[in-house]
């Protein structure tokens, strides 16, 4: 979910996925994730903890509102998941994993591949930031939510946001935080895995910057949202994906 965001307009964030279970209620949403190939999907560690017949879930492209997918949404089956061999559930770091699926999708308006970085962009430079997810959209919520939401953040420094009034060390070198001093926007359960976009006020794309992992509560003040800093882990993407 993302809180304090608003529906996105279809075929906004093509490389948006949804990653569901069917033996879940509704749509069966678990988390996000992000077309990085017509075969690969970037997403969170976390998601898969408690995962179970992993061959029976299902990766929802190109769609905006998960009840109604249109005629522009691809659906496909998982061929194999490979999580960071390094990923600590205590502690939240590595909190990255692959889907390879089981065909590849086609691209067109509404699917589309996000861009991974390598370690050598310039974060500073980055100052249009969105969120995007279909998770919930106050801390508390019961549900995930039916249309895509979006939302508008800015990019933290990771040292105002491991200060002591902040999250006090929790923070790793390898996540980048987003969100805003005052709270109010962010993401929630459901947006895990889910895309961190940015770009520069020059360029006309986005790089995929981060991949919703954590967070304290959903848009509480000076607890933005923490994800896995994708540039970091370029080089591990690149070798899994062969």
């Amino acid at each position: 979910r993302v809180v304090g965001g608003k529906d996105a307009q279809p075929g906004a964030w093509p490389w948006i996925v949804s990653i569901q279970d069917p033996s879940r209620p509704g749509t069966g949403h678990v988390c996000g994730g992000s077309l990085i190939s017509t075969q690969w999907v970037l997403t969170a560690a976390h998601c898969f903890m408690y995962a179970r017949h992993i061959n029976k879930w299902r990766v929802v492209v190109g769609a905006t509102r998960l009840s109604k997918p249109g005629p522009e949404t691809q659906v496909r089956h998982i061929k194999q998941l490979i999580v960071h061999k390094h990923y600590n559930n205590i502690t939240e770091s590595n909190d990255i994993a692959l889907l390879e699926l089981e065909n590849p999708v086609h691209c067109g308006y509404y699917v589309q591949l996000a861009c991974v970085p390598k370690a050598s962009l310039r974060m500073k430079s980055l100052k249009t930031c969105y969120v995007s997810g279909w998770g919930h959209t106050y801390e508390g919520s019961e549900e995930t939510t039916d249309g895509l939401q979006e939302a508008k953040v800015r990019l933290v420094k990771l040292k105002v946001c491991n200060s002591s009034r902040w999250y006090d060390g929790a923070i790793h070198t390898n996540n980048v935080c987003a969100g805003y001093a005052r709270g109010g926007i962010d993401t929630c359960q459901g947006d895990s895995g889910g895309p961190l976009v940015c770009k520069d006020m020059k360029a006309d794309y986005f790089w995929l910057v981060g991949v919703t992992s954590w967070g304290r509560g959903c848009g509480r003040a000076q607890q933005p949202g923490v994800y896995t800093s994708t540039r970091h882990f370029h080089d591990w993407i690149e070798v899994q994906m062969g």
